[in-house]
């Protein structure tokens, strides 16, 4: 287990070694700490200013697609990047198994993903405390929720989103071995899953209710319990598991198959 653990380590290190991830890290918390600040210092009015869980959760809200860009980003390179620069040879060398890799760069790719949204978090709520007025928050009206419990709900709903294009990244990186390849497609479904959804719409087409894109945005069900096509959450969840086990069963078969020394 120590070894697995230093490989994870050594994983976590080709991602912070490198400036492309701190300039990422930087964007993310100057953008989510600047959206408060600009609504504070362009609105006269206080009475018109937002509060501070609606002003957190537009910072959620416009920040999020770039927090999902920077992961996938990450993702595509983490296991393509091996085989433009070579080091997977040296790589393969060392005393683990392939899937103990394939592992290793997935999980260091999640914990990568998990500290770019906290960073969101911390500076949108430490900017909007500061900025956002103390009430006004409007969130309270749209469900019997809370404003913090609909932000993080919502938030929980968008992390899925961005979990799964990840993942998918990291398949066609794996599969690929294209960055380029992995970061286009990926891009594509996340901004195109919208018209997807809307162009097959499963009250239209019964086999569309276990695509992908139907079910890929949980947040219908913060105010209802009906879904895409009379689905329910718990069929959507079970939807994107499967997927999500597909992605994984793929990347993990196609790299311990193929002759990747070559």
């Amino acid at each position: 287990m120590s070894n697995f653990t230093a490989l994870i380590h050594n994983e976590n290190i080709k991602i912070y070694s490198r400036a492309r991830t701190w300039i990422m890290l930087i964007i993310l918390a100057v953008f989510s700490a600047f959206l408060p600040a600009l609504m504070y210092f362009t609105t006269d009015n206080p009475a018109s200013r937002l509060g501070v869980w609606d002003s957190f959760q537009m910072i959620v809200s416009v920040v999020f697609f770039l927090n999902t860009i920077f992961v996938v980003v990450i993702a595509a390179d983490s296991v393509a990047g091996e085989f433009t620069w070579g080091t997977i040879k040296m790589l393969l060398i060392r005393p683990w198994s392939r899937s103990q890799i394939l592992l290793s760069k997935y999980i260091s790719i999640v914990l990568f993903s998990l500290l770019c949204t906290a960073v969101l978090i911390v500076f949108g709520l430490a900017a909007s405390f500061i900025f956002a007025s103390p009430t006004g928050d409007t969130l309270s009206s749209i469900v019997a929720w809370s404003p913090a419990e609909y932000s993080f709900m919502d938030l929980l709903c968008r992390y899925v989103t961005l979990f799964l294009t990840v993942t998918l990244a990291f398949m066609i990186s794996s599969v690929f071995r294209a960055s380029g390849l992995a970061i286009g497609l990926s891009m594509f479904i996340m901004f195109a899953q919208g018209i997807f959804a809307a162009l097959l719409n499963p009250d239209v087409f019964e086999w569309a209710r276990y695509l992908i894109f139907t079910h890929m945005d949980l947040r219908v069900y913060m105010g209802s319990d009906v879904g895409p096509g009379g689905a329910t959450l718990g069929f959507s969840i079970a939807v994107l598991a499967v997927y999500y086990v597909i992605f994984l069963s793929v990347s993990w078969y196609v790299f311990r198959k193929r002759d990747v020394a070559g």
